[in-house]
């Protein structure tokens, strides 16, 4: 969202655009020093939300490592590990993806604490496999972390493909 939105202000000159999606209208903007913002809107949080095969707590499900499942306009599983740089990402993320808990696939978050409000993340993402970033993919692994209490609503989370700041509003 960030890429397409940071394009489409660089076509036409505007430092602020409204994208519609199909989880609703998302603001863009430019923050400075090629930067952009984008509000990814209220996360999903409830187990019809995400969506999950059953009702299930998303703040730990019932798979081995008791991730936590978020929809932040597609669905994702966030594990958090010691050491987010050690998981086979083939071998173990893969398999979450279509795990039957999961009916429309997922997202999937490796990410381990490196300080206060400061997280590492690596992700898998749905279709796709290993990618170097994904903007949902943070957002979702801050809100996972966010609730539960592993950092605040507003952290740094290291990717491959570099860093992000995230704050959930």
């Amino acid at each position: 969202t960030r890429c397409v939105a940071r394009y489409l202000m660089k076509q036409s000159g505007l430092a602020q655009i409204f994208l519609t999606t199909d989880h609703g209208t998302l603001e863009a903007k430019d923050v400075g020093q090629g930067l952009t913002a984008v509000n990814m809107g209220p996360p999903g949080l409830s187990w019809q939300d995400i969506p999950l095969s059953k009702s299930v707590e998303t703040l730990s499900l019932p798979i081995a490592g008791a991730p936590v499942a978020t929809n932040m306009g597609n669905p994702h599983c966030t594990f958090f590990v010691t050491d987010a740089e050690a998981i086979d990402m083939d071998r173990e993320a893969s398999p979450i993806e279509h795990h039957p808990l999961f009916p429309d696939r997922t997202n999937v978050q490796f990410a381990s604490i490196i300080g206060k409000n400061h997280l590492r993340m690596r992700v898998w993402e749905r279709g796709v496999g290993v990618t170097f970033a994904s903007g949902s993919s943070a957002c979702a692994t801050i809100v996972a972390a966010s609730r539960r209490g592993i950092t605040g609503k507003s952290a740094q989370i290291d990717l491959d493909g570099g860093t992000m700041h995230v704050e959930w509003c």
